[in-house]
């Protein structure tokens, strides 16, 4: 915390206070796991079902391509193995927008009560 963060909850009142307190700025495994309820919380859980289900078979597909003594099963199980593993990172990293955009309207949310209890 910064000094000025400091001087400014120092001069906040009680009802204040517990405003800045339901709106704090929460953790990077908290925002994760708000992503999963909420109305579009349905297409987190999809997400990372097949972003799971993408990882394990590409890790399969990786053993196997370790065990493969031959070019053609080696190259089939390695390229299918290194695909499906990008997808699978993809799949979880399309979520990162998400949080942010998260953040920044949990900040909307406390200036809006902030700027309200100002007004009266």
């Amino acid at each position: 915390m910064t000094k000025l963060d400091e001087l400014i909850e120092e001069a906040l009142s009680a009802e204040d206070r517990d405003i800045l307190e339901a709106t704090a700025e929460q953790g990077w495994f908290a925002l994760g796991l708000n992503q999963f309820r909420g109305r579009l919380g349905w297409v987190t859980w999809v997400v990372m079902i097949v972003q799971a289900t993408m990882f394990l078979i590409g890790l399969w597909c990786a053993i196997r391509f370790f065990n493969a003594s031959e070019l053609l099963p080696a190259l089939k199980w390695g390229l299918s193995g290194a695909v499906l593993i990008l997808m699978a990172t993809a799949l979880k990293m399309s979520l990162m927008p998400q949080m942010q955009a998260d953040r920044v309207l949990r900040e909307l949310k406390r200036l809006e009560l902030i700027v309200s209890r100002l007004r009266t």
